[in-house]
C-alpha cells in the first residue's frame, strides 16, 4: 500500500485514511478532516506556485511532515497547513492511502457503461451515494455515465448491477470487468506552472494558429 496525495476521484470507503504528521493536534483539528466530498470538482479561485509545490511533496510523500514541507519550501508550517486545509475544503487534495482492491479480497471490480432517456445528472447522482462505487462520471459518446465498481465477488457485482438498471431513467448497461489492476497512478502533477487555467492556455493557442 502507498500512501499518495490524490487530486480527485477515489472514495475513501475503499482506502485508508493517512495521517500527514504524528502530531496529535494534527490528528483532532477540524482543519485536518480526511473526508472527501461528492459531486463535481470546482476549480478553486486560484492555485499559485506555493499551492502546486505542496501539492507535488504531498504527492511524493503523503506522509510528509508539514513542519519538513515548510523548511523545504522557505515558509512557516503554519503557512502550509493552512494552505493544506483550504485545498481539502476545495475538494482539490486529499491525502490517503491508496490500495489495489484486487489485492485486499474484493474480487469483482468493473467499469459499467450506463445509457439514460432521461437527466444523466440525477442517475450520476444516486450513483455516486453507494459506497461500491469508488468513481462516477458523466461522459459523451456511447455512455451517458461510466461508473467504477469495486464489489467483494460476483454476486455483489450482480446485485450492484441490477441496482443500476433499476433506476428509472437507465435504459441499459454494459459491464467491463477488471482482470487485473495494471496501473494506478496519482502523481500526474500539478498543471501549468505559471497557475493558469489549461483549458484558457489551450483555446488561447488555437486561437493564434487560426490567426495566423
Amino acid at each position: 500500500m502507498r500512501t499518495d496525495a490524490v487530486l480527485s476521484r477515489r472514495k475513501p470507503g475503499f482506502s485508508v485514511a493517512a495521517k500527514i504528521a504524528n502530531s496529535p493536534r494534527r490528528r483532532t483539528d477540524p482543519a485536518f478532516d480526511n473526508s472527501f466530498g461528492r459531486g463535481p470538482i470546482e476549480r478553486p479561485a486560484s492555485i499559485d506556485r506555493l499551492d502546486r509545490e505542496i501539492i507535488e511533496a504531498l504527492q511524493a510523500n503523503g506522509r510528509e511532515p508539514f513542519r519538513r514541507i515548510a523548511a523545504q519550501l522557505g515558509v512557516s508550517e503554519a503557512t502550509v497547513r493552512n494552505r493544506y486545509a483550504r485545498l481539502c475544503r476545495a475538494n482539490v487534495l486529499q491525502v490517503t492511502g491508496v490500495t489495489n482492491p484486487l489485492g485486499l479480497g474484493f474480487d469483482a471490480q468493473a467499469m459499467i457503461g450506463v445509457k439514460t432517456n432521461g437527466p444523466v445528472e440525477e442517475v450520476a447522482d444516486e450513483v455516486a451515494r453507494w459506497r461500491e462505487a469508488s468513481y462516477v462520471v458523466v461522459a459523451a459518446g456511447q455512455y451517458d455515465v461510466l461508473v467504477e465498481l469495486v464489489c467483494e465477488d460476483r454476486h455483489h457485482l450482480l446485485e450492484i448491477i441490477n441496482r443500476i438498471r433499476a433506476i428509472e431513467s437507465v435504459v441499459s448497461t454494459e459491464s467491463f470487468m477488471y482482470l487485473e489492476l495494471w496501473k494506478q497512478l496519482y502523481d500526474w502533477g500539478t498543471g501549468p506552472a505559471d497557475g493558469s487555467d489549461p483549458r484558457q492556455t489551450k483555446r488561447q493557442a488555437n486561437g493564434k494558429r487560426r490567426s495566423r
